[in-house]
Parts: structure tokens; C-alpha cells; sequence
């Protein structure tokens, strides 16, 4: 039987970076994309993640597993926390896209640096880090994570002024790679900039992002579904 894959945006233009990925990673399973822009912009306009957020977002959930979705990859880490709650109330079978981005971020360093344009996803990123920290066994105190926000970055980004959003995401990279073992890009959206760094730049410290990370666990995920299936 053909698996299926939901996907639930809050960015559109994120759709097509997916599809490449799930064309790749993917081959065989059906994908449904479904964008509501507004799940982000709200929690940015209130700072957290309101209720009416949360549950249209358990609403798009229940829509794709009703609908036959085997796995549903959420792919925006602001709202992070939200699925976290539903899947830990529910047990509906949903994954948040940076669960696979914190797991490699701890396989590579003890001093994590977590780089976001936005207060609301630095903070849910960060926060994810040390509970799969713990989740992993490591010992308390043992993996240090170092924030950075890319003040005014977003709000140059909205307003159309990418170059000016790009200074300032690789001003913040230059800052905060010379001090961690591996910086976790919070935001998909920020990995062409990281791209553009010269080796020089990087230090030679890894710089990681959530798409391809959070489809490849999404192919694992989907594998062992299908053995049990099997009965394998």
C-alpha cells in the first residue's frame, strides 16, 4: 500500500524545498502540502503560541491523519511546542521538522549555538535542544547551548530587503561560530545565507538546518511503519 505523507507549512515558498527533498528522499510515497501562513504570523504577532493557534493547527493534524496520512511533518519550528502537545495528548503520528536537527546538533559538540531572525523560534529551538539532550542521556549541564538573535533581520526580510536580511543573518553567524562546536539554524530559511560564508568564515564549525535533517528522519520514521505493517 502506497504511504502517505502530510506536510503542514507556514511558509508557502518552504513548499518546493520539501517537494525536492521528498522527490529524493521520498520515492514511492504520496505527499499533501498544506500552507497556513497564518499559524506563524500570529505567533509572532502575540510572542507564544495562542490557544486559537494551536488548535486550528491540531485541526490540520486530524484532517491529514482522517484523510490517511501515515506521518504528518510540521515544518515550522515557531510552532514547535504546539506538536509536541499534540502528540504527546494524542499519540497521532506527527513529527516536528527540528527533532532530527537537535539530535545531529548533540552528536557533533556539547556547545550548541541556536541562530534565529525571530524570538519566537530561538526560543522553542533552543528549548527542544536540551530536552533531547535529555532525552539522549546526556548529563545535565553537559550540553551548553548559546543563543543569537539576528535583531531587526525578520522585519527586513517582510519589508522585501533581502540584502539587508542577509547582512545581518551573516553578521550573527561570523559572531557565534568562533564560540560553538555547532550552529543549528533555526529557521530553513536561513540556510542559503549560511551558503554564502567563505570557509574562512565558518571556522570550519558545522552549520546545520531542519529540511533535509527532517526528512531524512521522516524516511526512518515511514520505514519502521511499514516493517511493522509487514509484521517485519
Amino acid at each position: 500500500m502506497t504511504q502517505r505523507l502530510a506536510l503542514i507549512h507556514t511558509v508557502g515558498k518552504l513548499v518546493p524545498v520539501f517537494g525536492a527533498l521528498g522527490d529524493e528522499l521520498l520515492p514511492g510515497v504520496e505527499r499533501v502540502d498544506v500552507v497556513d501562513e497564518g499559524l506563524l504570523r500570529e505567533t509572532i504577532e502575540a510572542g507564544r503560541i495562542p490557544d486559537a493557534t494551536a488548535v486550528r493547527l491540531e485541526g490540520h493534524v486530524d484532517a491529514a491523519v482522517a484523510d490517511g496520512a501515515d506521518l504528518v511533518l510540521v515544518t515550522c519550528s515557531s510552532v514547535g511546542p504546539a506538536v509536541d502537545a499534540i502528540h504527546d495528548r494524542r499519540g497521532v503520528p506527527i513529527l516536528r521538522v527540528d527533532e532530527a536537527l537537535a539530535d545531529r546538533a548533540i552528536e557533533l559538540g556539547s556547545r550548541v549555538g541556536v541562530i534565529a531572525t525571530l524570538a519566537t523560534t530561538l526560543a522553542p529551538t533552543a528549548d527542544l535542544i536540551r530536552r533531547r539532550a535529555a532525552t539522549l542521556r546526556r548529563a545535565p549541564g553537559e550540553v551548553t547551548i548559546v543563543s543569537h538573535l539576528c535583531e531587526g533581520a525578520f522585519a527586513e526580510l517582510e519589508a522585501g530587503n533581502l540584502e539587508r536580511h542577509d547582512e545581518l543573518v551573516r553578521a550573527g553567524l561570523r559572531e557565534l561560530l568562533p564560540r560553538v562546536d555547532v550552529v543549528v539554524l533555526a529557521q530553513a530559511s536561513m540556510a542559503r545565507v549560511a551558503d554564502t560564508l567563505a570557509e574562512s568564515e565558518s571556522h570550519g564549525t558545522p552549520i546545520l538546518s531542519s529540511p533535509r535533517l527532517g526528512m531524512e528522519r521522516v524516511a526512518t520514521r515511514l520505514r519502521a511503519r511499514a516493517a511493522t505493517a509487514d509484521g517485519g
